[in-house]
């Protein structure tokens, strides 16, 4: 084949060609036999396509995968994801098609993603849309998945979104620190508040007493039914969780957005029995006096469940967002109380939510040199590690409490040695004095 040349005379290798309009094209076949072409206005920026042409061939990326996009990849995800619990997926999906799928990042192809559009994305979700950082935690996890997809099914060559979101986290200076639990303290004055028969929060204590003292989690706790306790033997059997699916993506038969349904516990290790302490098992009967009183019974049955323990004055489940409301409306009034008090620095409630009274059973284990083993146990964890990194975060209380004794304790060491020092002293003065007198 005769050498050809563009209209500056530099000769072009095979597959280049240059248009009437001084344009550049380059030709080649991929693998599966199928044809592709690329254009570029200078000869030099062409051939850096080429380069990166024959580096995706050498490294078996897919050629055709210059249109697809990132959405296509996620609807990839969609049809082969499997091993997550229901409302798991649902939440994915939901956070993906909330704030991906119409976003202009979800119609960039996907060998066009970079990481600095990533970056640029999150930046718009927090600085503009003003999400949590939980919140784009979560799309984050979605997209990592999708994205990793790609990699897998040689799309793209690696996953331009690891530890991406720690970066984001730094750049914006966010605490990472692990909600606190209750103290002790705090602990009383939530429960001591509610509590009283004259408290108009008064029926939300059983609730919550059960829940500070089990360390279950939410829907664990709001899916108990009566089958589920034995207060004789003292002892809740927990076999199963409640579920509130909220999603546009989780619609029921009936049409419906929202609904409840039943799935297995959150790990396996979640299937676990727990003792009651005392005012537990006095929360499960004084709920059950008080439904009898106010006739009040479960009318609710889902997945062929029914018969549970906490119910509305309607007879329907309870689910978290209405228990987190019913916490800031006791914060708040119980607050107020205490200012109403007056005196110096009174003892006020934190913000927290229901998950933080399951991190106070658990700090109240730590306290108490209860073995981890036994903690992670009762909490429900997979691993031994995420009971030490995620719950162990003690109180100030607690700290402060050890650090005294600790205290104590090298103030002790320290006299005693003292001490022992002074009557070695007084043993050898003893002995050189009666030395003294043998020789005199």
């Amino acid at each position: 084949m005769a050498a050809r040349y563009d209209n500056r005379h530099r000769k072009l290798k095979t597959g280049e060609y240059q248009k009437e309009n001084g344009d550049y094209l380059f030709r080649w076949t991929s693998r599966d036999g199928e044809r592709h072409t690329v254009g570029a206005t200078s000869l030099e920026e062409l051939r850096r396509k080429e380069e990166e042409i024959a580096k995706d061939k050498a490294d078996g990326i897919k050629q055709c995968a210059r249109n697809v996009l990132l959405n296509d990849i996620f609807g990839l995800w969609k049809a082969t994801k499997r091993g997550l619990k229901q409302n798991t997926y649902f939440n994915y999906v939901w956070c993906y098609e909330q704030y991906v799928w119409s976003d202009p990042i979800g119609q960039t192809p996907i060998q066009a993603l970079k990481r600095s559009d990533l970056k640029r994305f999150y930046n718009r979700l927090y600085e503009e849309r003003h999400l949590k950082i939980s919140t784009i935690d979560n799309v984050h996890t979605v997209l990592h998945q999708v994205i990793q997809i790609a990699v897998d099914d040689d799309y793209i060559r690696k996953n331009i979104s690891d530890n991406l979101l720690k970066e984001l986290k730094q750049s914006h200076n966010v605490d990472e620190t692990h909600k606190r639990a209750l103290t002790v303290p705090e602990q009383n004055l939530f429960l001591d508040f509610i509590k009283p028969e004259t408290s108009r929060y008064n029926h939300w204590y059983n609730i919550f007493a059960v829940m500070l003292g089990t360390g279950m989690r939410v829907g664990e706790c709001t899916g108990l039914r009566w089958q589920d306790i034995d207060l004789e033997a003292g002892i809740i059997d927990i076999n199963h969780t409640l579920v509130y699916y909220c999603h546009n993506t989780g619609r029921n038969e009936k049409g419906n957005k929202c609904y409840f349904g039943i799935n297995t516990p959150k790990t396996k290790s979640g299937c676990r029995q727990i003792p009651m302490q005392d005012y537990v098992k006095d929360a499960f009967i004084r709920e059950r006096e008080y439904q009898e009183y106010n006739g009040i019974i479960c009318k609710q049955e889902v997945d062929g469940y029914t018969d549970f323990i906490f119910v509305n004055r309607f007879g329907n489940c309870q689910h978290q967002g209405t228990l987190n409301k019913a916490l800031r409306r006791i914060i708040r009034d119980c607050n107020d109380m205490q200012f109403e008090k007056g005196g110096k620095n009174p003892l006020l409630l934190p913000n927290f939510s229901c998950h933080s009274l399951r991190h106070s059973f658990v700090t109240r284990l730590v306290e108490a040199d209860v073995a981890i083993p036994v903690i992670q146990q009762l909490a429900g964890h997979s691993r031994s590690d995420v009971t030490l990194d995620v719950y162990t975060t003690v109180t100030n209380e607690f700290k402060m409490r050890e650090f005294d004794d600790f205290q104590a304790k090298m103030k002790h060491q320290d006299e005693e040695w003292h001490r022992n020092l002074l009557e070695q002293k007084k043993a050898e003065n003893t002995g050189e004095q009666g030395n003294d007198r043998e020789e005199g």
